[in-house]
């Protein structure tokens, strides 16, 4: 009888790796939040009043700056043109705070310019939040019924949230590439500010990538099961 992933010990031999790497990143984004949120910018502006100049900058008049609810959740809604800031970013006039909005303002920038590959991960947004759902379901019920193309199914769902962790590659690489060049720009930082935006952003950046090594992790993982069951049939 089958248990679900979770109660088979094999299940550690793809999921490990990419957990520890995401507890990693996890650790770096924290560690690089905690040092660079203490140090004050050098033009010593709030992340709110950065984003808004850089807004006002690319001439990105129509969008709006609202606040976001918890801490890091700071991000840029395309459908509605709202980029919103946390409190302890909006308000905080640091190197951190710096780097984190002006990330945003950059998918902000991709929106205005039609960047390919933000478009192509916003059109996957739907597509994917119900494909995940559906994928386990019939991958789960192909497992119980013991009905492997209905576990093959289940897999070509969810093998969606693989490629749209790996198309959400480029485009964070690419807010942060014009987030520095934002700032350096509108003279909003100097040596040290960069130093400091420069590895927040790339802490940042490696959520992503472990994000995408969890997805195909368990993307493989499922594989496996599938074929073994392909082969008993």
């Amino acid at each position: 009888m089958f248990f679900p992933f979770y109660f088979d010990i094999r299940y550690l031999l793809f999921s490990l790796p990419a957990l520890l790497l995401a507890l990693f990143a996890q650790w770096r984004v924290q560690s690089a939040y905690r040092k660079y949120s203490r140090i004050r910018n050098m033009r010593n502006i709030s992340g709110a009043e950065a984003g808004q100049l850089l807004l006002r900058a690319n001439g990105l008049t129509n969008v709006s700056l609202e606040g976001a609810r918890r801490l890091l959740s700071d991000h840029y809604d395309p459908r509605k043109r709202v980029l919103r800031l946390s409190r302890e970013v909006a308000q905080n006039p640091s190197v951190a705070a710096l780097g984190i909005a002006a990330h945003e303002v950059g998918h902000a920038v991709q929106h205005q310019v039609d960047y390919a590959p933000m478009r192509v991960r916003t059109g996957l947004v739907p597509v994917v939040n119900l494909g995940s759902w559906m994928g386990m379901i019939f991958f789960f019920l192909g497992i119980v019924i013991q009905l492997s193309s209905l576990v093959w199914v289940g897999i070509i769902f969810f093998s969606g949230s693989v490629v749209f962790a790996l198309v959400t590659l480029p485009v964070e690489r690419d807010a942060s590439r014009r987030a520095l060049q934002m700032l350096k720009a509108e003279g909003l930082v100097g040596t040290t500010d960069i130093q400091g935006v420069q590895s927040v952003l790339s802490a940042a950046s490696l959520t992503y990538v472990a994000a995408l090594a969890q997805a195909f992790s368990q993307l493989l993982y499922f594989v496996f099961l599938a074929t073994g069951m392909s082969r008993r049939d």
